[in-house]
């Protein structure tokens, strides 16, 4: 016991500083931020999701004295408990359907799922502190966003922020996107987090659960209806909507990750999968729009199994 709450007390003095450093303004300070929940994974994976539970809570306390009490919830709300739900899920297991001395560990499409319902939520739970209705969430964000915008002070108010450039249209698509955006950052952060947690955790061999078959991840059925009932309720708008839009945006990211899933299935054996592979990767870190049809590739999973088709064509899997 005494040692877990050494490891957490550290992950969890870790997490603080990497919070923190965003305070600086420093360029590396952004990424240092968003793997802020790294410390608390690897605790959790690889000790107990008790020492990720300390940690969350050592880093949120020590955030709340440098910076005040404000930080304890919004920082344990917004990332410690999502990072210790995440580890400790991941860690979760029972005997095996057979009844034999097998362990049935959570299936990782469904941590990729809870990677997306936690970003949404992240999101969604943020809402209200910028308005309890949508004119006042939109004109909230639209006035930080003129703030932002502005190069000089004795511009300040003006639409010449930048000069040559309709400042106005540029602050209405921020205000348009910027909820779904935060949305796809943190369900792509919690999944890598996670998963560069877990390969840290593996290599240092205190990864009690084996290393699952990624390629080979699947989805409740549950979760794309869920996904068609945000679509189509993000039509109404209103903070519901706005809501629905977060979680739909959130979703489909978690659809993209299960397309380049069925990417890995589908070319396994291939000589050209390397090749392929990484093309696809790089055109994706380059341009983006590969990741829509990754998207497009998960949904076609989700209804007609080509991972399964893909199977019966070319017989006998081979190994990758």
């Amino acid at each position: 016991m005494m040692q877990i709450a050494l490891i957490g007390l550290g992950a969890g003095a870790a997490t603080a500083l990497l919070f923190a450093s965003v305070k600086s303004g420093a360029l590396l300070s952004i990424l240092l931020f968003y793997i802020a929940p790294l410390p608390i994974l690897i605790a959790a994976l690889g000790w107990s999701h008790l020492a990720g539970l300390i940690a969350a809570i050592v880093a949120a306390l020590a955030l709340a004295v440098a910076f005040g009490w404000t930080f304890f919830l919004v920082f344990l709300i917004g990332v410690g408990l999502p990072a210790w739900w995440l580890g400790y899920l991941t860690m979760l297991a029972r005997p095996a359907a057979d009844g034999g001395t097998a362990l049935e560990w959570y299936p990782p499409g469904r941590l990729v799922v809870w990677c997306a319902v936690l970003g949404a939520l992240i999101v969604i739970a943020a809402i209200p502190t910028f308005g309890t209705d949508e004119q006042s969430f939109t004109a909230a964000l639209r006035t930080a966003f003129e703030r932002f915008i502005q190069v000089s002070p004795d511009r300040a108010g003006r639409g010449d922020a930048l000069p040559g450039v309709d400042t106005a249209r540029i602050v209405d698509f921020l205000v348009m996107v910027i909820p779904s955006t935060a949305a796809v950052l943190a369900t792509l952060t919690n999944t890598l987090n996670l998963w560069i947690a877990a390969r840290i955790v593996r290599l240092s061999g205190r990864l009690n659960r084996p290393w699952p078959d990624l390629p080979a991840m699947d989805f409740p059925k549950l979760v794309a209806a869920v996904l068609l009932a945000a679509i189509v309720t993000s039509l109404f708008g209103g903070l519901v909507g706005i809501a629905a839009t977060v979680l739909s945006a959130s979703l489909l990211v978690a659809f993209a990750i299960l397309g380049f899933a069925v990417l890995h299935a589908i070319t396994r054996g291939r000589p050209s999968r390397p090749f392929l592979l990484s093309g696809v990767y790089a055109a994706t870190l380059m341009f983006g729009w590969p990741m829509l049809v990754m998207t497009l590739l998960g949904l076609a999973e989700a209804a007609f199994h080509i991972r399964a088709r893909a199977g019966r064509k070319a017989g006998p899997p081979m190994v990758s």
